[in-house]
């Protein structure tokens, strides 16, 4: 695999309201355990489409791995043009920054929001610019906007042998659990 999307939760589909939740480093340590060895085997590219949430978390630890892993690169690609506009001043600022450390970044309208056709054709060129997925998503934990991208992945992988990987909320625990443990080893 070459090219991997990266996508799942927004950040209030999970109750996270503030970058400093102490979910969003599992969900990150998730993602890292599941990159590595895609790295190692010769991934190239990580996309993402850039909502604050898990895709943006997913940012974070490509820049983390490409400090091992130069030739790893990151893309955003947004449905529309100025997607943050109405976010508060502290996300703005954030996905900024992740912009500017990207390797690509790019819209695929590059005009605001104007339908739901934008995200169609967002997921459209992610998909086929793409070998695989990697989604964080959980069938307890309700559909959120991942339903539809896991629907479109699936069905993918059966026309044409698209890769779906998956991260689920008993991976993410068992990294919080694994962490506790250890902490509490720390103490004893």
């Amino acid at each position: 695999m070459k090219n991997l999307l990266i996508t799942g939760y927004r950040a209030h589909e999970l109750g996270i309201f503030s970058q400093k939740h102490k979910g969003i480093a599992y969900i990150q340590k998730a993602i890292l355990s599941r990159l590595l060895p895609l790295v190692e085997e010769g991934l190239e590219w990580v996309i993402t489409p850039g909502q604050y949430g898990v895709d943006l978390w997913a940012c974070e630890a490509v820049l983390a791995l490409k400090e091992q892993y130069p030739r790893l690169q990151l893309a955003i690609i947004t449905a529309f043009a100025n997607q943050e506009e109405n976010w508060k001043e502290e996300r703005k600022e954030y996905y900024e920054e992740l912009i500017l450390r990207a390797d690509y970044f790019g819209s695929v309208s590059n005009q605001p929001y104007t339908g739901i056709w934008q995200f169609r054709a967002r997921d459209e060129l992610l998909f086929r610019k793409t070998d695989g997925i990697l989604l964080v998503y959980d069938e307890d934990a309700g559909e959120g906007s991942s339903k539809f991208i896991k629907e479109q992945a699936l069905r993918k992988s059966a026309a044409d042998g698209y890769i779906y990987l998956s991260i689920s909320a008993e991976d993410i625990q068992s990294i919080a659990n694994e962490e506790a443990y250890e902490a509490a080893d720390d103490y004893a």
